[in-house]
């Protein structure tokens, strides 16, 4: 972010890898909220039908959809 800027290409590719990352660790809320920024920093960049946000907004709802649906059981 410091050295490229928060809204370039390559920082949201590392955003969304991190993000990735910490969901395969079971760190699901934090992995939620950074694909969040991720996602609407690409909205502020890219067109809407750019494939990295597509891929990244997708991916968002299905985690958002998962932890719903995990937090449901556990009530």
């Amino acid at each position: 972010k410091t050295k490229l800027g928060v809204d370039h290409p390559s920082t949201l590719t590392s955003m969304n890898n991190l993000a990735c990352t910490q969901k395969s660790l079971g760190r699901e809320v934090e992995a939620i909220q950074l694909m969040r920024e991720c996602v609407q920093l690409c909205q502020q960049r890219f067109r809407p039908n750019h494939p990295n946000l597509l891929s990244f907004s997708a991916a968002l709802a299905q985690w958002e959809a998962e932890h719903a649906v995990a937090n449901l059981a556990i009530v």
